[in-house]
């Protein structure tokens, strides 16, 4: 009975971290949608936004006056060495090229509506930029936060990190799917983005580093891949930019798995070192 109640508390653990992880993003679509029927010239729904983003980030990590140790544990927002961020930001800019590739193949090999993105274009180019910026931060924090802070903590307790890593994207993909339409190209594109900041998540027990990275992968797919989905057409294996593409995958894949275990490395030497210190500390103490 007692590990029924425990599975029944985990599910519902899950759900809420689910929900929390759309919540950012709702309240920004329902601010920029206001603030296009009042004009978009003065972008009002940005400074609100991301103040409300701030006072979510430190409930979260239950900073005054709402103050928690648990709720700071599972935000995970721990310091991450220079060196360990560094190779961090690598892997998933090589991550990011891949993913971005892989979602041009995808889209000219299997028909699919693609990502549906606002017309901005009529609009000034400081204005998009904040717009988009601002989405991209929000969606971000919101996602790495609740999934990789939260929900990935809860799991690596009862399960080993590659396992939790793969439970925590299943489960988002249906927040994915909802924006996007269940098919399976997109499903498989977003479980591969959530599987990369998982395991950043996981390597460098921090979800800074998955913001920066979320982030920026965000805003590039916002401005640069996802507005050109409608004019991508079927086509066959023959054309040379589809060849490229498969290239870009392969080559970005290979070199962010190299950057991903040097990471690995890197992390492991910061504990170690950590655990030194921390031993030397203690001694010292006793002494």
């Amino acid at each position: 009975m007692r590990r029924i109640l425990g599975y029944l508390g985990l599910a519902g653990f899950a759900i809420g971290a689910f929900v929390c992880s759309l919540l950012p993003g709702g309240v920004w679509a329902a601010l920029l949608s206001a603030n296009l029927r009042t004009g978009i010239a003065i972008p009002w729904a940005v400074p609100a936004a991301l103040a409300l983003l701030a006072v979510g980030w430190r409930f979260a990590g239950g900073q005054s006056p709402w103050r928690s140790e648990i709720r700071a544990a599972y935000r995970r927002a721990n310091p991450v060495s220079a060196r360990a961020f560094g190779w961090a930001m690598l892997a998933n800019a090589f991550a990011l090229a891949a993913l971005g590739g892989l979602w041009i193949l995808l889209h000219h090999l299997v028909r699919t509506h693609g990502n549906p993105v606002p017309d901005f274009s009529a609009y000034p180019l400081p204005v998009v930029g904040a717009v988009l910026a601002c989405a991209a931060i929000v969606g971000a924090v919101g996602e790495e936060v609740a999934l990789r802070g939260y929900l990935l903590g809860r799991l690596q307790r009862r399960a080993p990190w590659p396992v939790a890593v793969a439970l925590v994207a299943l489960i988002a993909a249906p927040g994915h799917a909802l924006t996007q339409g269940f098919v399976w190209p997109t499903l498989l594109f977003y479980v591969l983005a959530d599987l990369t900041y998982g395991i950043t998540a996981c390597l460098t027990d921090s979800i800074l580093p998955g913001i920066v990275a979320h982030a920026a992968g965000l805003f590039v797919f916002f401005a640069f891949i996802w507005p050109h989905d409608a004019s991508r057409s079927l086509t066959t294996l023959d054309n040379n930019g589809l060849w490229t593409s498969i290239g870009q995958v392969a080559l970005s894949g290979a070199l962010a798995v190299w950057a991903f275990s040097r990471l690995a490395r890197t992390a492991a030497s910061d504990r170690a070192a950590r655990t030194v210190a921390d031993i030397g500390t203690g001694t010292n103490v006793g002494a």
